[in-house]
């Protein structure tokens, strides 16, 4: 650090010095500087050709991309210059990096105007685009599209009425539920009570296989009952104990309560307090 000083910083400085009111773009070394002294007309030929020329290179708009990625590159580099690994050792040095760090802020203040006006347009034009479909099939705070209203209203008059058709093929599917046990519970009685007589023994055999076929109905009244039903369960968790639900917290994802107790907390000293329970609160002064 002690190779540089503030002369390097304002070259920089003046590279990028507003010109009558508009900061110049990066201007290449090649164009090379211009002549001391005019050359008379004439002074080794004809008269000059009136055909316009090449115009000169044209300073890039301050505002491009090209121009501001140029200004930055050439700070970063000067930036490199100074930090270097070695301390500020006097206050010319501490002035120079002072002057560095403000053309650098001053310069992505520009860059961020620069990149919102270039996005700006597509910007506009995808929220054009949204605006559109979200009157058709946006559901937000400030407005439900016309589909989304409509599948709401009529899944609303549905509803009921498959919940309706859900409930009574439940109800079937748990009377042949209850058939298919008593018939099985008959058959067993019947197994056990035909012992030594054959006749009896054929009489159960049949009340075993009825039972079966009873059985089958009831699985398939059942499948019925719950496939297929044109509905769908939605599954909520509803606090009814802070307690005991902050415990689970801790023993489900304790990494996650620990990450939100510490973004509470990062909030709270942003906002003044300096005691927080269970943290402590430093202080560390930084450059701007």
């Amino acid at each position: 650090m002690n190779t540089h000083s503030k002369a390097s910083v304002a070259r920089v400085a003046d590279k990028y010095a507003p010109k009558d009111g508009v900061v110049l773009g990066h201007v290449p070394e090649s164009w090379g500087a211009p002549s001391a002294a005019p050359i008379a007309v004439g002074h080794n030929g004809p008269p000059p050709d009136e055909t316009p020329r090449d115009e000169a290179p044209r300073v890039e708009d301050p505002s491009s991309y090209d121009a501001i990625r140029q200004e930055i590159e050439d700070l970063f580099l000067e930036a490199k210059n100074w930090a270097d690994g070695e301390p500020i050792s006097d206050q010319k040095q501490a002035d120079a990096v002072t002057e560095l760090l403000e053309l650098i802020a001053d310069a992505m203040k520009r860059a961020e105007e620069a990149r919102k006006e270039e996005k700006r347009p597509l910007d506009e034009a995808v929220a054009e685009i949204q605006e559109r479909y979200n009157r058709l099939i946006g559901k937000t705070t400030k407005l439900t599209g016309r589909a989304v209203l409509a599948k709401e209203a009529l899944q609303g008059l549905l509803t009921p009425w498959r919940n309706k058709l859900e409930e009574e093929k439940r109800a079937e599917a748990a009377r042949l539920a209850k058939e298919a046990a008593d018939a099985a519970a008959a058959a067993q009685a019947a197994m056990q009570a035909s012992r030594g007589n054959l006749e009896e023994r054929e009489k159960a055999e049949e009340l075993y296989q009825a039972a079966q076929d009873v059985e089958r109905v009831a699985k398939r009244a059942d499948k019925a009952a719950t496939t297929k039903t044109g509905l769908r369960s939605v599954w909520s968790a509803e606090m009814v104990d802070q307690e005991k639900a902050l415990d689970w917290a801790w023993s489900y994802a304790p990494e996650r309560l620990v990450a939100a107790t510490q973004q509470l907390a990062d909030e709270a000293v942003r906002g003044g307090m300096r005691t927080v329970p269970g943290f402590k609160v430093t202080e560390e002064r930084v450059a701007r």
